[in-house]
């Protein structure tokens, strides 16, 4: 089954929703930050405390870091094994694009789609980086504290931190845009001219959502309408 192309293309769609749902979480729980201390740090003891007595502590939370490392890794490899099978198929040139009435040449790469694969590896990047300041408190920019609000707050006081951020949701934010219209696209909702510009739309304003929602936070804390 692995064999195939078609597979390894839905696999991918699958995973990379999977991760874009997950974002949405993510960036809605990071906007409580304007909630006060109080509120940001009672919502990261609820992580843990789902699901009790149902699960254990921390159960429900294992769960959803296992689903997503699945499909980080299975995202990935579907991606390598894709980009791998080009290479061989076009004798390392890369394919010829479509000619359209907007590229007579065959040339239609935006530059979401062109910076997809180096921007999958700058986001990987972040993540670990990410994951060691304000997850496992490993490195602490602004200074460490056992309160994931006060991480959060003493990192993005600093300029440097909220740059490195912003660069990385840039790079999150092309991933997207053409990751959620390739995504659909490979599930079958590309059927024709008027779809394709509702795909458009939708890639487009995921995209910016989650880009602007991650955005906000560090740039309120930054200017210290947060703190």
């Amino acid at each position: 089954m692995w064999r195939s192309t078609i597979v390894l293309k839905v696999a991918m769609a699958i995973s990379g929703l999977i991760l874009v749902l997950y974002l949405l979480a993510h960036m809605y729980g990071n906007l409580k930050v304007f909630a006060g201390q109080e509120a940001f740090d009672g919502y990261s003891h609820h992580l843990r405390t789902m699901g009790e007595p149902l699960l254990p502590y921390a159960g429900a939370l294992w769960i959803i870091r296992v689903v997503l490392l699945v499909a980080v890794i299975l995202h990935i490899y579907c991606a390598v094994t894709l980009w791998r099978r080009m290479r061989l198929a076009t004798a390392g040139g890369g394919g010829q694009r479509y000619e359209s009435t907007k590229a007579r040449r065959g040339n239609q790469r935006t530059y979401a789609s062109f910076t997809m694969r180096w921007g999958g590896v700058v986001i990987a990047l972040f993540v670990v980086y990410h994951l060691l300041h304000l997850t496992w408190n490993t490195i602490s920019p602004g200074g460490a504290s056992g309160s994931p609000y006060e991480r959060v707050v003493n990192g993005f006081s600093i300029w440097w931190v909220v740059l490195s951020y912003t660069v990385a949701l840039l790079a999150v934010g092309f991933h997207l845009r053409h990751g959620v219209w390739a995504a659909l696209a490979s599930l079958g909702a590309n059927t024709s001219q008027r779809r394709r510009r509702h795909l458009n739309v939708l890639a487009t304003v995921v995209a910016l959502l989650i880009t602007v929602g991650f955005l906000i936070p560090p740039f309120a804390i930054l200017f210290g309408l947060v703190g």
